[in-house]
């Protein structure tokens, strides 16, 4: 009897579930949901970078994307699940009492956002985590941030719990403690109701939570209470022991059987963050650089225990044994915004049609035409005029959709003709702060060199170019502190749809990257966990050899665009130094 596993992967905007067989890796169905609430831009206040996630989203999505799957397969697969793995964005806390529930699933916070996940990309904690660092190097104790690249963020896990605890009385009242993401959902499956004993992500402790077992788990009662006073007890209401992906979390509840139609004896994997888990489908090997590019990118290597030694790789997002794959260590770093540099420009450009169809009374006022439109372009406008002579409503609404689903592309084929030292421009892509090299979310974006002659495609491949040197850089910083890169391997969705993005990146890099044939890679990864949790592969290895999907095509730089693009990388180094200066 063949076995089959479901691979769940929680991206920034929905839930993706892949049933496949853990003995090949073949597909049998598949299911996408959107989140409803964060459709809406519910909870989010992009003006102040706050940028949160209702659990209800995360509940419905999960059971509507697995049975999407299930109908989508063969009748006599569902009694042949043997196991569920996920993964999620993270750092991506909650507050929960003290079953584990979060507190936005409770009638008095069901509509705080304080009482709901803090998304990965929310950066209110800009002051707690600038705390944190200086605490770090000046309390005369353990320097936590030492395995978390020496710079903390705050885009991690005790920055942003301090910032809701300060900013939320009833908040920090009612917590009991927090959960990641991804030790949320394996505990819903499994219906744990003692938050003690549910199983927490090593991927998630050591990376964003600064665990680790020379100091015993978590940082110190002391240093926790010398940053402020309101986090005296919490880390007694936390935890001690981590888990990789290969262990698993529990066993399915009846009550999640019955709901998503699944055998009683299903297996749940302890969880990891998406980009981890990516890198596994996407068959990352020592010393290879997994590269998970869409809105934002995370690059992951993973070493043999040992080989790295006492090193200690600065001003990268951490390096921790067995966040990736188990028996490895597992060092990440990643840019805050890549696809999502594209989007604001995209979106920047169809301000003006979006707010004619907004402001005028005699068309409607939602935006269907449209793809979800970048909460940082959403203001309030003057009123315009109220009709329009020149279009009707329906001519109107057709031109806005055409506009908006052929931007890009229009704008790629424009670009792809312009030499890359023609039009003087140079960007810096800290649109949403930096990650890496060294974290610093205060950072911004920028484009020089613009004058009355330059024209949107001219901007458009300048912030492309941008997003490679930002790439490059995170190379280059492995190299410095001596870890080789050997090869590249690119998955997520720009990777997968953009060639001219790819070219670049492999022109500014100036080596060969594979992209990984697999649609679904961080899927595809969750799958091979739970493959090793049910025992059907004994580890990492083996499940990726088995059902690793290889590699559609590969990039090769250009000679030409090499030496070009060495030259301007230069500039865009002293560009970043610079700008720092003025933060």
């Amino acid at each position: 009897m063949e076995k089959y596993v479901i691979g769940l992967d929680y991206g920034t905007d929905s839930v993706r579930a892949l049933l496949v067989n853990a003995r090949t890796g073949e597909e049998a169905g598949t299911g996408v949901s959107y989140y409803k609430r964060w459709k809406n831009n519910d909870y989010c206040d992009a003006a102040r970078n706050r940028f949160r996630q209702h659990p209800m989203d995360y509940i419905e999505s999960l059971e509507e994307s697995v049975k999407m799957a299930l109908e989508n397969a063969p009748a006599s697969v569902v009694n042949q699940i043997t196991a569920i793995s996920i993964d999620t964005t993270g750092s991506t806390p909650v507050a929960v009492d003290s079953e584990g529930v979060p507190l936005a699933l409770h009638p008095g916070f069901a509509e705080n956002p304080n009482a709901m996940f803090v998304l990965w990309k929310d950066h209110t904690a800009v002051r707690e985590a600038a705390e944190i660092n200086e605490l770090a190097v000046s309390w005369g104790g353990v320097d936590y941030t030492k395995y978390e690249g020496g710079v903390y963020s705050s885009e991690w896990f005790w920055a942003k719990i301090l910032h809701v605890l300060r900013q939320d009385e009833e908040v920090r009242k009612a917590a009991w403690t927090w959960l990641e993401h991804c030790d949320w959902i394996p505990a819903l499956l499994a219906g744990e109701k003692d938050v003690k004993k549910i199983k927490r992500s090593r991927c998630a402790a050591g990376h964003k939570a600064m665990w680790h077992p020379d100091w015993n788990g978590l940082p110190s009662e002391a240093f926790l209470t010398r940053l402020d006073p309101l986090l005296a007890g919490l880390r007694d209401r936390m935890y001690t022991d981590t888990y990789t992906s290969d262990v698993a979390a529990g066993t399915i509840s009846k009550e999640w059987a019955e709901r998503l139609g699944l055998p009683r004896d299903v297996t749940i994997g302890v969880g990891a963050f998406d980009a981890h888990l990516g890198a596994v489908g996407g068959e990352i090997k020592p010393y290879y650089l997994s590269k998970v590019m869409g809105t934002s990118t995370c690059d992951m290597v993973v070493a043999p225990e040992g080989e790295i030694g006492d090193k200690l790789v600065k001003g990268i997002c951490g390096q921790v044994d067995g966040s990736i794959i188990p028996g490895m260590l597992g060092l990440e770093a990643g840019q805050s915004a890549f696809g999502d540099v594209y989007a604001w420009f995209r979106d920047l450009l169809l301000w003006p049609i979006r707010n004619l169809l907004e402001t005028q009374s005699a068309l409607p006022t939602e935006k269907a035409a449209f793809p979800p439109e970048s909460p940082a372009l959403q203001t309030e406008s003057p009123a315009l005029p109220t009709e329009s002579a020149a279009l009707t409503k329906e001519s109107l609404e057709r031109v806005a959709g055409e506009m908006a689903d052929s931007m890009i592309e229009r704008l790629t084929g424009a670009a792809e003709n312009i030499d890359p030292e023609e039009s003087g421009l140079l960007a810096l892509d800290w649109l949403n702060g930096r990650r890496t090299p060294d974290a610093n979310q205060i950072m911004t974006g920028a484009i020089t060199g613009i004058t009355l002659g330059t024209t949107a495609p001219a901007i458009f491949r300048a912030l492309v170019e941008a997003t490679a040197f930002g790439s490059k850089r995170i190379v280059d910083r492995f190299r410095e502190e001596g870890v080789r890169i050997d090869g590249v391997i690119a998955l997520g969705g720009v990777a997968k749809k953009s060639p001219f993005v790819m070219q670049i990146v492999t022109d500014v890099m100036n080596m060969p990257i594979q992209v990984a044939r697999h649609e679904q890679t961080c899927a595809l990864g969750s799958a091979m966990a739970a493959s090793v949790v049910a025992g059907v592969h004994d580890d990492f290895n083996a499940a990726q050899q088995a059902m690793g999907q290889g590699f559609e095509k590969e990039y090769h730089p250009r000679p030409a665009y090499v030496e070009k693009y060495a030259r301007i990388y230069k500039k865009y180094c002293a560009l970043g130094e610079n700008l720092e200066k003025l933060h």
